[in-house]
């Protein structure tokens, strides 16, 4: 029997996405906070988890952004329109071919939301002029419509302040006693294992080592940080004055199986936890 899933929970299926480590993560969150940040936000599934009373979400692609947006402000014409969507190739390359700018901002989510629960391992990637080109999924059932999730979403999100920004601005404002999350692109396990490509805009090498700095001023300014990564040396190194565990951890997005499991990532605080 398929355990069902809690509501609110993320809407769209996302690479790096957290539900897989969403349980690790909670263990290991500070015992209370004033605001809630995740500057990095993806699919929201540690946001969702915990439903803060008080929180700032941010993410620098534009779509994912927008849609958070009209979930919370605009959920029964979003969801009227996701009705109007068809599993079938050829609609799917017409849809993925219109130009968002083009369409109004329900529109706009909701192709999003389409394409995403329609294309091929769910997977979110443009190319370097930051257009979607993932290939058709042929699901045979997708759930393109889940109107009982994006309704309770909608609820809860219609507390949360919804930015599109980059991380550093997005936790500018981030006071002592505050609780900031991170989930950046990890850096890659190999050459080619270089994922990074949720926007036109690279995450790479420069972007990590200006994460830590941010990090480490968050930290100086007495906010609780929290930051997941892969299991590597640049990350151990960035992050050597800080607690440092390694988890296990699965990879939400493969089209393998065997490939999904025996990785190990790391959860950076800057407070000691009980976890």
């Amino acid at each position: 029997m398929k355990r069902q899933e809690k509501v609110p929970h993320p809407f769209v299926k996302w690479a790096g996405g957290k539900r897989q480590l969403v349980e690790e993560l909670l263990r290991r969150t500070p015992g209370g906070y004033g605001t809630y940040y995740e500057p990095m936000v993806g699919g929201g599934a540690l946001l969702f988890a915990l439903k803060p009373d008080n929180a700032v979400i941010a993410d620098i692609n534009e779509e994912l952004i927008n849609a958070y947006k009209v979930i919370r402000d605009h959920v029964e014409e979003l969801i009227e329109d996701l009705r109007q969507h068809k599993n079938e190739r050829d609609y799917y390359y017409w849809i993925r071919a219109l130009d968002p700018d083009d369409l109004t901002l329900v529109q706009r989510a909701s192709r999003f939301i389409y394409l995403n629960k329609t294309c091929y391992n769910g997977l979110w990637r443009v190319n370097s002029r930051g257009q979607f080109n993932v290939p058709f999924g042929r699901y045979k059932n997708p759930k393109i419509v889940d109107e009982a999730n994006l309704r309770a979403a909608s609820k809860f999100l219609r507390g949360v302040r919804i930015l599109l920004a980059d991380f550093e601005e997005a936790v500018k404002d981030a006071q002592p006693g505050d609780f900031v999350y991170f989930d950046p692109p990890y850096v890659p396990l190999s050459d080619t294992a270089y994922f990074t490509s949720y926007t036109k805009d690279r995450f790479g090498p420069e972007q990590q080592k200006r994460l830590a700095r941010v990090f480490r001023r968050l930290a100086q300014r007495g906010v609780y940080v929290m930051l997941s990564n892969s299991d590597t040396s640049l990350v151990h190194e960035l992050y050597a004055d800080f607690y440092i565990q390694v988890v296990k951890a699965n990879r939400f997005i493969n089209s393998k199986a065997s490939k999904r499991t025996g990785f190990t990532e790391v959860i950076v605080t800057n407070y000691e936890n009980c976890a």
